[in-house]
């Protein structure tokens, strides 16, 4: 039998967010621990938060989370970005900042995600690693209940926190806004309100004209203030028939918004999280879809970046029939035949009509993914590398970007939400030629002028005619700008409030 090991005592000196005071595992003896090495750029991350919550729910008088955020962008690792991820993400256990990866060191950790499973005597009794794993600790827990009980040495009680949703309110108009589509010929603009869940349509100027979905996180189908979203982000327009398609993230599922009628149905997914190895081809409604992020529609076809899985999908909208469209499905970065290519968290999507352009957030880079004849997958620019990012423009493989999340095609450039640089940059998309246009680089929020402006965390980017706009997502605003003077200001939307504020009209 191999010799039990003692868990590594937590640090005291280190920061720690959701709590009022650091935590220790001497004081949480007696009760199961479960430490959950995350970072916040991470999809697999993101898909275990749902699992953890589910078991401190079930088992919230003797079972402790402690995330252990180990950052892998530069980014990643201020403190302030960190909360704002936990305030994105709805996490409600104690989190501490693991500087230079010493707890992962101590811990012995390969990889994100990683669980670690700490009993009430506090010994490591397993780890796990990657996602899926709520039934296996779901029964591992019980197990450990039921022997601890038997020796009385276990503490039940419920674990009172000071959460940063406690401290930090989301009571901003909008929250967290993930993407945003502007549409010249009708006047409007389409905001993926995601921490909110609901799509606000207003007009350019910021005159809300509907808010699709009551606010509250779930998978309704309905009117416009039946329906319900978890977390939406990309979207596409079908103008001619006035239909809306929204990549309903965190409930795995696309939703179609029928504009004239305003109803909301689900067109692909079933609510469940899915995982392919390698293809699939099925009926989009009995198919499982994994974090889709992002739309395109061209002719009619629906592209999907389908971030959890790390490939590009396509949906036929005349026959309801779903299939992979390129990728292999293992994260990395590999160009060629679509049926060959990898991608990593491809997270924004835009097209010139003869490639898609993708945002491969986790390789920070940017790759074109050819359609109809063309039907190969380039790196447009970036390192294509998983650790090689930066902040460097340039041209081709020089090019350094920190996880873009938003990428725009406006003739004959892409535009691109440099994310984590807090940057927006433009590409020739023939030359990979980069090139920063706005921002300094420094988050915050700052109108201005090109490079004499800030964003925090920008993640969404669409253009009308001669302006571009942006969704500064961590500032919880929409920014426009002009894009022959470079001017950049903030949209003001006076008749918009937070679900939990008021009860905003759903029309003018």
């Amino acid at each position: 039998m191999a010799p039990r090991v003692r868990a590594p005592e937590l640090p005291q000196n280190f920061t720690w967010l959701n709590t009022d005071r650091p935590l220790s595992l001497k004081e949480l003896k007696g009760r199961i621990v479960i430490l959950d090495f995350w970072t916040y750029c991470c999809i697999n991350c993101l898909h275990v938060i749902p699992e953890l919550k589910y078991l401190e729910q079930k088992y919230k008088d003797i079972l402790t989370v402690i995330g252990v955020h180990s950052a892998k962008f530069d980014n990643e690792q201020e403190v302030e970005n960190i909360r704002q991820a936990i305030l994105r993400y709805d996490i409600e256990h104690p989190v501490i900042v693991d500087r230079n990866f010493e707890i992962w060191q101590q811990y012995a950790v390969r990889a994100w995600p990683t669980l670690v499973i700490i009993d009430p005597d506090s010994y490591c009794v397993s780890t796990a690693s990657g996602e899926g794993h709520r039934d296996t600790l779901d029964e591992l827990i019980s197990q450990m209940i039921q022997a601890n009980q038997e020796k009385g040495s276990l503490n039940f009680q419920e674990f009172s926190l000071n959460l940063e949703k406690q401290k930090h309110p989301l009571t901003t108009p909008l929250a967290f806004p993930g993407k945003v589509l502007a549409d010249g010929e009708e006047n409007r603009l389409f905001i993926a309100d995601t921490g909110h869940h609901r799509i606000v349509i207003s007009t350019l100027e910021g005159e809300v004209l509907h808010i699709i979905g009551n606010g509250k996180s779930g998978l309704t189908d309905g009117n416009f203030t039946e329906a319900q979203f978890f977390a939406p982000q990309g979207m596409a327009l079908d103008e001619e028939q006035q239909l809306l398609y929204i990549a309903d993230t965190e409930n795995h599922t696309l939703r179609q918004v029928d504009l004239k009628n305003q109803q909301v149905k689900t067109i692909a997914g079933t609510g469940e999280k899915g995982h392919y190895i390698n293809s699939h081809t099925g009926q989009a409604l009995e198919t499982a879809l994994n974090s889709p992020w992002d739309l395109e529609k061209v002719g009619n076809n629906l592209y999907i970046a389908m971030a959890g899985l790390h490939q590009i999908w396509e949906l036929e909208l005349e026959t309801g029939v779903i299939r992979t469209y390129a990728g292999t499905g293992g994260e990395g970065c590999v160009d060629g035949s679509l049926s060959n290519a990898a991608f990593a968290q491809p997270s924004g999507m835009t097209s010139d009509r003869r490639e898609l352009y993708i945002a491969d957030s986790e390789i920070s880079s940017i790759r074109a993914v050819g359609l109809a004849d063309l039907e190969e997958v380039r790196t447009v620019c970036g390192s294509g590398e998983l650790f090689g990012f930066g902040d460097i423009d340039g041209i081709g493989s020089e090019v350094r970007l920190q996880h873009c999340l938003g990428v725009r095609y406006i003739p004959d450039y892409l535009w691109i939400a440099d994310t984590y640089n807090h940057k927006i940059k433009r590409i020739d998309p023939h030359t990979g030629h980069c090139q920063t246009m706005l921002g300094d680089g420094v988050a915050g929020h700052q109108d201005g002028q090109g490079k004499n402006t800030r964003f925090f965390e920008p993640s969404g980017l669409s253009a009308v005619s001669f302006h571009l706009f942006i969704a500064d997502t961590n500032n919880h605003v929409i920014r426009r700008v002009e894009l022959d003077t470079f001017k950049v200001t903030t949209i003001e939307f006076p008749n918009l409030c937070a679900p939990d504020v008021c009860i905003p009209k759903t029309t003018i």
